[in-house]
């Protein structure tokens, strides 16, 4: 694993959480089978075999069904069980963001959380690119672990399409892995 593999499926998973994936998104996944390949092969095997409408179709039904009718990806309301989102530097995230100095703009976004997944995979993606390692092995630690990987064990129970219950297992196995690359020193880039 390198930076430059790390940045590219931090921005892809932190674009796959944020929202209903439009049609554009949907070709250039479509058309990228070294994307799928990764992802997963039952997901390849379905974007091969199915037109875009069908497959915009069925994932914004199961992102929808998934991610903003049942349980919404967010860490605080995965923890606390209070569904309720800590503003300003009370939400633990948005002190480590500040900390760190990531700007949250939240009038840029229609996401309303800072510990949005979305927002979290964004915040990996920039400490990589600063190439800030220690913050980097600490968000991971104190953050995305106790929380993504047992939210996505869970929502793959939930998927009805192949894309997300394979992006469940790979988020998994990717933190995982990247976990264990930071966890060894892995700094190349």
């Amino acid at each position: 694993m390198n930076n430059e593999y790390r940045l590219y499926i931090y921005a892809f998973l932190s674009r796959v959480m944020s929202d209903i994936p439009d049609r554009r998104f949907i070709h250039d996944l479509k058309n990228n089978d070294a994307l799928l390949e990764i992802i997963g092969e039952e997901t390849q095997c379905w974007a091969n075999d199915n037109d875009v409408e069908v497959l915009y179709d069925a994932l914004n039904i199961d992102y929808s069904s998934m991610f903003i009718l049942n349980t919404q990806p967010v860490e605080s309301f995965v923890l606390d069980a209070k569904n309720e989102t800590l503003v300003g530097l009370q939400n633990p995230v948005m002190a480590f963001y500040f900390t760190h100095g990531f700007e949250v703009n939240m009038d840029q976004t229609q996401i309303m959380a800072p510990d949005h997944l979305s927002i979290e995979f964004a915040f990996m993606q920039t400490l990589i690119y600063r190439n800030e390692i220690k913050p980097q092995s600490e968000f991971l630690e104190q953050h995305l672990i106790p929380w993504v990987i047992p939210y996505m064990m869970g929502m793959k129970s939930m998927a009805d399409t192949p894309f997300y219950r394979d992006i469940c297992d790979f988020i998994v196995e990717f933190l995982s892995a990247d976990y264990e690359y930071l966890s060894q020193g892995g700094i190349n880039g």
